[in-house]
């Protein structure tokens, strides 16, 4: 039910209501979320509030809260002692990573991937964005900082929040089909990202435990085959997969990625099955005010509710439940702890001219642009793709300058990538440069395009 629907109390909820702290700040903050854009707004309130937070009067309460405050669990053979950094980084950032796996599925399943023809162009486009930032980033750091060669991957990211959300902000600007193609293009870049950290950012590889984690996986599968359809039981499963890539060496969030391409893209009944049902219920439903009729209504709604669950997609549902989640609170909180760089103390210049930094900035601001608009030329050229409809190049090379906003994933790699703080610093450096100035490129190439244009949908 919706917040405002409805204007007699009795359905309103506690959130709908017109009390204080639900009309002050419940309802304007799920309007707020129903902007496009809003994830990337928050997602960037979030690094800017680490920012100034490092390099303030209090920035020690900064890193000791991250980085010096710590959990500790223990149960039989489990032993878990980790800081608050790496409970974000290693445990909700799982969660976000099982969302992205989500959404892949879905692409592969139903969405704009489904067909091998029409997904060549966005992978294509993707793999030379991934190829060639990696390229720059080498030529720049190799010669000068080969310690710093590990972070060859950092500007292969590209964050969909803040990529989608100025698209968003341009609106009707841009033909939907060149929404989708960016769209496409940030899955597959998520793809070879994920690809990417299991193969080049794993350490100290225990086969056990991950022979353990290949099993549990196992096990979900079979328990889908066989109909399981117990929460407790998947539950339970993902937290134990989880636990063991974590001590296997393969960096957690791996887990979250296998977790959600196994989840199921089909519902189990079909919308003829949920329509036959349902009518089937509702035939039978008391409309009585005695004790019996109140007890079978109850059995009957639950049952019906149950069948309406039951018709939308295990992969639906639980993409619906955790997007909101992953959005304005796993993902900023990742910011917020990893976002934060303190500048004092250092000479600005010294640090822009740092061939680490120069090489992640100019690989999002030069190498994405470059790498996405000629992979997807080529792609063109040799007949293995067409440009979406209505789709010019100057709004190819416009979103692609806009995939060089590469966030939330550039700085997960960059904690993989260097243990040393300094290094890892700089890279963040580069991270905010080269993004902020691959979003202002980017949106100036498309608003030049279509200053004053409205494509029709």
């Amino acid at each position: 039910m919706s917040l405002d629907k409805g204007l007699d109390p009795r359905h309103r909820t506690w959130a709908g209501s017109d009390r204080f702290v639900p009309k002050t700040f419940v309802q304007p903050f799920v309007r707020f979320t129903r902007i496009e854009a809003a994830s990337g707004i928050v997602l960037l309130a979030a690094a800017a509030l680490a920012l100034l937070w490092a390099n303030s009067p209090w920035s020690d309460a900064y890193f000791q809260l991250f980085d010096e405050t710590r959990f500790v669990f223990e149960l039989g053979p489990i032993h878990l002692d980790e800081s608050l950094a790496e409970i974000v980084n290693d445990g909700l950032m799982a969660i976000f990573f099982f969302v992205v796996g989500l959404e892949i599925k879905r692409e592969f399943v139903i969405g704009e991937l489904r067909d091998p023809r029409a997904a060549a162009l966005p992978v294509v486009a993707a793999f030379g964005g991934m190829l060639i930032p990696a390229l720059i980033y080498l030529a720049l750091v190799a010669p000068s900082r080969p310690e710093a060669v590990a972070g060859w991957a950092i500007p292969m990211a590209t964050d969909i929040a803040f990529a989608v959300g100025v698209v968003a902000l341009l609106g009707r600007r841009l033909p939907p089909a060149a929404k989708l193609f960016i769209l496409a293009v940030a899955i597959a870049d998520d793809i070879g990202a994920i690809l990417v950290i299991a193969l080049f950012y794993t350490s100290d590889l225990s086969m056990a435990w991950l022979a353990v984690g290949a099993s549990l996986l196992v096990l979900i599968g079979f328990g889908q085959r066989v109909g399981v359809r117990s929460s407790l039981f998947y539950g339970s499963a993902a937290v134990a997969v989880w636990f063991a890539m974590l001590e296997s060496g393969v960096h957690a969030t791996i887990a979250g990625i296998a977790l959600g391409f196994l989840t199921p893209a089909r519902a189990l009944y079909s919308s003829e099955e949920f329509e036959t049902k349902a009518r089937d219920i509702l035939d039978t439903y008391p409309v009585g005010d005695s004790p019996e009729d109140d007890e079978k209504s109850d059995y009957e709604a639950e049952l019906l509710s149950t069948v309406a669950i039951e018709s939308i997609s295990p992969l639906n549902r639980l993409e619906n439940r955790l997007l909101p989640w992953t959005s304005y609170v796993i993902v900023p909180l990742f910011a917020l702890a990893n976002a934060g760089v303190d500048f004092r103390g250092t000479d600005p210049m010294e640090i822009l001219t740092n061939p680490v930094a120069q090489g992640v900035a100019a690989g999002l601001i030069f190498g994405k642009t470059i790498g996405i608009s000629l992979f997807t030329w080529l792609a063109v050229r040799t007949g293995l793709g067409r440009l979406p409809p209505n789709t010019t190049w100057r709004h190819i090379v416009g979103l692609a300058a806009l995939a060089g906003i590469g966030f939330t994933v550039s700085l997960f790699i960059t904690n993989l990538a260097f243990a040393d703080q300094d290094l890892g610093d700089l890279a963040r450096i580069g991270i905010f440069a080269g993004s902020l100035l691959a979003g202002i490129i980017g949106s100036v190439i498309l608003l030049g395009r279509s200053r004053g244009q409205r494509v029709p949908t």
